[in-house]
């Protein structure tokens, strides 16, 4: 379902507003791509300016960063334990930014857009 991202038709006290145009294909925005748990695909979508994005359809696997070494190691993601965007995305295996994920090495919280970036970066949490 696309998202119109253009001004509303009434303003703030309630009044209808009556615009002289319609509405414009640069106007609607994405839709929504909710990142889980499985074999990694992934999916390119051209945006404006002929620019792309990779957006991340599933992924099982993560790139995760321990500050205390300053290693990245490539890890197995296993589930996700918590996502204080919306709770319901824990019983989903649904993963966004801020979202706790349980990985081989241990938590992490991760640090990157995967609906945006392509790739899920993570930061170890210490224990």
């Amino acid at each position: 379902m696309a998202l119109w991202q253009g001004k509303a038709r009434r303003c703030k006290t309630g009044r209808r507003i009556r615009y002289a145009r319609s509405k414009r294909r640069f106007e609607v925005g994405g839709e929504q791509t909710l990142t889980t748990i499985g074999e990694n695909t992934t999916k390119m979508v051209r945006t404006r300016g002929n620019h792309s994005k990779t957006k991340v359809k599933t992924a099982n696997t993560a790139y995760v960063l321990d500050k205390k070494t300053n290693k990245t190691t490539k890890t197995e993601i296993i589930t996700v334990l918590d996502n204080p965007a919306n709770p319901h995305y824990i019983r989903r295996n649904i993963m966004n930014k801020g979202a706790i994920i349980n990985t081989k090495i241990g938590k992490a919280m991760i640090t990157s857009r995967p609906g945006q970036t392509g790739a899920i970066n993570a930061v170890l949490i210490e224990k």
